[in-house]
């Protein structure tokens, strides 16, 4: 359970941690599962939180930004958090992780998502922590609600028990910070269509510069999904008590997540080898066009520079220097050979261009 820190991040920082110096501002707010359905509560100060824990009701703390980590500290000393399970939530980059104890399961996330330009990727970390009747989530860089969907679901959902279990609710924020994924692999998909159909039709330098711009995307993507395959399927042996049937199931469904996204991050890993090769075959290609250019032209001049030469001689004995019309008769016989000559290398398909558009 110790902190396992990334030596660089696996992305480009958030644009309001360049505007916050690194870190962004700390904003704190309490669900508290009523009887009557989940109520929010902005979380200003720790006799704030005693008076809420005093109802024995389950607590969802939801720490953004980790600014005054000073703050969070002390928040989560009150609330009996292990210092060893905090340094995860407030080291960052922390390597992606699903890890558990007797009373505990800490989940270490990165969000990812596209900057302006769909080639840069950029990042935020999420951190979960599962403990009793007490759910943890602390978000390095949210830039409004971080979990907007799944809060006004709880907000418009019956008080029923199966409903606002806290291990269903980590549950669910897994499944949306993995869910996030499939749009952003969708859309390099269909960008990598659209560079695979230009290297074909247009083949430049700069379009194997953005292939290899997506190919470090994929590799960042993967390297967020390739732990989880391992720690998922551990959990789920482990039966940890603090989850329980119904999440255990989602977690199960959760493991075919993962394969999904790991199985599509590897298709789209072997269309930018496809793209790197048609570009190599596109470049051959014209390459070749070239070279059969440069050909034609030299086998059809070649015969008149051997003509010209024959009769570019100094010799005095000559009988065609005498003709009258031996200029004329020159110049007709050099057009006649180069026409028939072009003539057979068109019936012959060498003018024909192997790389016009079809």
């Amino acid at each position: 359970m110790n902190s396992q820190r990334l030596e660089e991040r696996p992305a480009s920082l958030p644009t309001p941690l360049y505007v916050h110096g690194g870190r962004g501002p700390t904003h704190m707010e309490v669900v508290v599962f009523e009887p009557e359905g989940p109520v929010r509560h902005s979380l200003t100060s720790l006799a704030q939180l005693r008076a809420l824990q005093q109802g024995g009701l389950p607590l969802w703390l939801r720490i953004s930004g980790l600014r005054d980590q000073a703050r969070i500290r002390e928040l989560c000393d009150h609330l009996q958090v292990p210092p060893i399970l905090l340094l995860p939530l407030l080291e960052t980059p922390q390597r992606p992780r699903v890890d558990c104890l007797d009373d505990a399961v800490l989940v270490v996330l990165h969000r990812l998502a596209f900057a302006h330009d769909p080639s840069h990727l950029i990042s935020e970390q999420v951190g979960l922590l599962l403990l009793p009747r007490l759910l943890i989530t602390v978000v390095e860089c949210p830039v409004g609600d971080p979990f907007p969907d799944l809060t006004r679901w709880l907000e418009s959902r019956a008080s029923a028990v199966e409903d606002r279990d806290l291990d269903d609710i980590l549950h669910f924020l897994i499944d949306d910070l993995l869910d996030d994924l499939f749009p952003m692999l969708e859309q390099m998909a269909n960008r990598l269509d659209d560079l695979e159909e230009a290297a074909l039709r247009r083949p430049k330098p700069s379009l194997l510069t953005r292939t290899f711009q997506f190919r470090s995307n994929l590799r960042v993507i993967r390297s967020q999904i390739w732990p989880l395959r391992h720690q998922i399927r551990l959990l789920l042996r482990q039966r940890q008590h603090l989850i329980g049937p119904e999440a255990l199931g989602g977690f199960q469904e959760m493991a075919e997540l993962v394969e999904l996204l790991y199985e599509n991050c590897e298709l789209l890993r072997g269309q930018c080898d496809a793209i790197t090769q048609a570009y190599a075959a596109s470049i051959g290609n014209r390459m070749n066009q070239v070279m059969k250019t440069l050909t034609i032209l030299t086998s059809i001049f070649a015969p008149l520079t051997f003509i010209a030469g024959i009769y570019g001689m100094n010799f005095e004995h000559m009988p065609e220097l005498a003709w009258t019309y031996g200029y004329a008769y020159s110049l007709i016989f050099m057009t006649f050979v180069a026409v028939a000559q072009a003539f057979w290398l068109w019936r012959r398909g060498w003018f024909q261009d192997w790389t016009a558009q079809r």
